[in-house]
C-alpha cells in the first residue's frame, strides 16, 4: 500500500495553508496502552502540533490523544511528547533539511494502515501572509470558475 494510504483518522487542514509542504514521510508512532484505542476512536488531535529531530530521534511533540473512557487508571497522558519511528536515512535527511531557516516537520495526518498506526509528516516551508492571501484568491477564482460552468451546463 502507498504510503498515505489507508483509514484515515485525522487530517491536519491547516497545514496546506501554513506551509509548502515539499516532501512528505510516513512514520510509525510508539504508543502505549490505550492511545491505540483512542485513535481508532478518532479521538485524536493535531492541531498544534509539531515534529522535531532530537540526538538523532524524531520526535512528535503536542498531539493530544483523548484518554480513553474505559482506561480507567491504565489511561495515559494526553500531550505527552511520542518517539516517530523512522529509517535513519530520513532521519539524517530531515536533519539536514531541517537545519535551513523557515523549514519545520509538520504532522499531516494519521491514519490506520495494516492494523498499525501511522503518521504522514511534511517537510515544510513556512509561508508568507502575500502567499497565503494568493492561494485564497486562487481557490476562490477556482470556485467561481466551477460555479459558472455548472450554471452554464443547466
Amino acid at each position: 500500500m502507498p504510503k498515505g494510504q489507508g483509514k484515515t483518522i485525522a487530517q491536519n487542514r491547516k497545514a496546506n495553508h501554513e506551509y509548502f509542504i515539499e516532501e512528505t514521510f510516513e512514520a510509525g508512532l510508539v504508543l502505549q496502552g490505550t492511545e491505540i484505542k483512542s485513535i481508532r476512536a478518532g479521538r485524536v488531535n493535531l492541531k498544534d502540533s509539531f515534529a522535531r529531530i532530537d540526538r538523532g530521534e524524531a520526535w512528535l511533540v503536542n498531539l493530544h490523544i483523548s484518554p480513553y473512557e474505559q482506561g480507567n487508571r491504565f489511561n495515559h497522558d494526553p500531550t505527552r511528547t511520542r518517539k516517530l519511528l523512522l529509517h535513519r536515512k530520513e532521519i539524517d535527511k530531515l536533519i539536514g533539511e531541517t537545519q535551513q531557516q523557515g523549514y519545520a516537520l509538520v504532522p499531516l495526518k494519521i491514519y490506520i494502515k495494516n492494523g498499525v498506526a501511522k503518521l504522514l509528516i511534511g517537510l515544510g516551508k513556512g509561508k508568507k501572509k502575500y502567499d497565503k492571501r494568493e492561494d485564497l484568491k486562487q481557490k476562490q477564482a477556482k470556485r467561481d470558475i466551477d460555479r459558472a460552468i455548472k450554471d452554464s451546463l443547466r
